[in-house]
Formats: structure tokens, C-alpha cells, sequence
């Protein structure tokens, strides 16, 4: 099952089908929940109710009728994101000389680098990267797998976390390189407005039998740049829910961006930069694409 966020006219609401060829049921008009922050708010047994919906579908939405939005338009709060989370990633990046938290420049980290991109940098499916919005042009890719939160809480085991994910969708934490070299952090190089396009769709947890084996790749005008399984994270999902609720009550609806591969611009040589006319895909098996154009 995939949950969608739409806009219907001028009416944004949520949205399921069964796979991205089925016909979409509007689950927000059904009364089941306003919004998907408040669906991951909910208990698992919803999910339940919204499959009786789709295996009796009426009143189905044609593309014609609706345009995706990012499954969380507005996310009550930051995004949580880890940084150096694959280690072929963590090398590429040392190399760079853009890490400037690194010591000798190739470290793999000894604990969870845990930053934040705004609520104001999220985008939809199709939205328009904007090169302009970095001075210095150096505009990058970064294809993740993100984790919503369905149940929150503080101080949650490891063995206990995967009971509080709701589901899994895609992001790109684009990051204009420069900025976050010259301010020798992350917040302002990636926090930029629309810099976080995200979607297309929510897969539900408990419709991914075994989140580790499912397949991350990036392309750039067709061209792969990424590939990697998400079993490959140094800091598995379960690791970083227990890591950020230790300091941070997690509330349902937050999202964690899981780290990205191998395979960014900046680590080419001279980089690979976004540039005006480039189509950036990120495909995770089981979830779906999320494309982008720069402009």
C-alpha cells in the first residue's frame, strides 16, 4: 500500500493506492484522518481500515484529477538527518575536503551525526531544484531513504524502535556544498528553502518485510550516480531512533533521513554539480521514485 499527500483543485488531502499503477482512493474525504501527520498519529490498526477502502475502491481519482504533493507538505518540525551514514560515503567525503568536522579526513564516525533541515526546505515530487538559490553554485544530491514516525517517545530501546516507525519514503537532501564549507556546518548548506524534495509516496512498515534489502540508487540525467542497500548503513535505522529519542522525545509524524551513498558530486573529480536542465531520480525498491529537475 502507498499513502499519498494530493492536491485536488485548490484541496490538499491523503490519499492511498495499492501500487503506483491502481487507481487512488481519497481517504482524507472517507473521514479516516485529516492529514498525514495525523494518520501517523494513529494506531496501527488504521491501516486496516484504509485496506478495506482501497479493496472496495469508489470514487477513484484519474492522474488527471491530482497533482502529489511530499507525503508531509509542512513537518511540524525539523527533519532529522544523519550524516556520514555509509562508509564508502564517509571515505568520498573526507577526500572531498568539504568535511569540516572531520579530523584526519576520512573517519567513519564513532556515533550518529545527527543535523536538521527546516520544515520550509521540504518539496514535491517534480518540484524545481534551484541552482540560483546557491551563490557560489555548487549545488549536490543526496539520495536517502527517510523514516516517519508513527508512535512517539523518549529514551526508546533499540529492540523496541521499529515498533514506532510508520513508514518509509524517499528524500533528497540537496546541499549547496560551498555554503556548507565557508559556515563549517550543515544547517545553512542544506537548509535552504525547497531543498529537501521528498515523496513520492509513505510506504507503511508494516508493508516492507525486510527494510535492509531494499535498493537505493541515484541517477542524474540517467546517468547512476548512487547504489547501495540499505543494509549497508553503519548506523542501522533502529540504532538512530533509540540514539535521537536518548536526548529528543520523537513525536508521530517525524521524519529521519537516513544517510545517503557513495556517489554524490562532490565526490568526483572536478565535482559533478546540479546545473540547469539536469533530471535527478532517486528509485528505493518497494518505494517508488522521486524525481526533480534543476533549473
Amino acid at each position: 500500500m502507498e499513502l499519498l499527500t494530493i492536491s485536488v483543485g485548490d484541496r490538499e488531502t491523503i490519499a492511498a493506492r495499492t501500487d503506483e499503477r491502481s487507481a487512488v482512493i481519497d481517504i482524507g474525504s472517507a473521514g479516516i484522518a485529516e492529514s498525514m501527520l495525523d494518520l501517523a498519529a494513529r494506531p496501527a490498526t488504521v491501516l486496516d481500515e484504509i485496506r478495506k477502502l482501497l479493496a472496495n475502491p469508489k470514487g477513484a481519482l484519474t492522474l488527471r484529477d491530482y497533482s502529489v504533493r511530499a507525503p508531509v507538505p509542512v513537518p511540524k518540525r525539523n527533519i532529522f538527518c544523519v550524516g556520514k551514514n555509509y562508509r564508502a560515503h564517509a571515505a568520498e567525503f573526507g577526500r572531498s575536503g568539504f568535511d569540516a568536522g572531520a579530523v584526519g579526513g576520512d573517519e567513519v564516525p564513532e556515533a550518529p551525526i545527527v543535523f536538521s533541515k527546516p520544515p520550509s526546505s521540504v518539496a514535491s515530487p517534480g518540484s524545481p531544484i534551484r541552482v540560483a538559490a546557491d551563490p557560489y553554485h555548487s549545488v549536490d544530491y543526496e539520495g536517502e531513504l527517510a523514516v516517519v514516525i508513527g508512535r512517539g517517545g523518549s529514551k526508546i530501546a533499540a529492540h523496541a524502535a521499529m515498533d514506532h516507525v510508520f513508514g518509509y519514503t524517499i528524500v533528497n537532501d540537496v546541499t549547496a556544498r560551498e555554503v556548507q564549507k565557508r559556515h563549517k556546518q550543515w544547517l545553512l548548506g542544506k537548509g535552504i528553502d525547497g531543498y529537501c524534495p521528498m515523496g513520492p509516496v509513505i510506504v507503511p512498515r508494516s508493508d516492507v518485510e525486510d527494510v535492509g534489502a531494499l535498493r537505493l540508487t541515484t541517477t542524474v540525467n540517467g546517468e547512476l550516480r548512487q547504489e547501495a542497500y540499505i543494509r549497508d548503513l553503519i548506523f542501522p535505522i533502529p540504532e538512530l531512533i533509540a540514539t535521537i529519542s536518548r536526548f529528543i522525545t520523537l513525536q508521530p509524524g517525524d521524519i529521519i533521513a537516513t544517510g545517503t551513498p557513495e556517489g554524490v558530486g562532490v565526490g568526483f573529480h572536478p565535482p559533478k554539480y546540479l546545473q540547469p536542465g539536469d533530471v535527478v531520480a532517486i528509485t528505493i525498491s518497494g518505494i517508488g521514485t522521486l524525481q526533480n529537475p534543476v533549473v
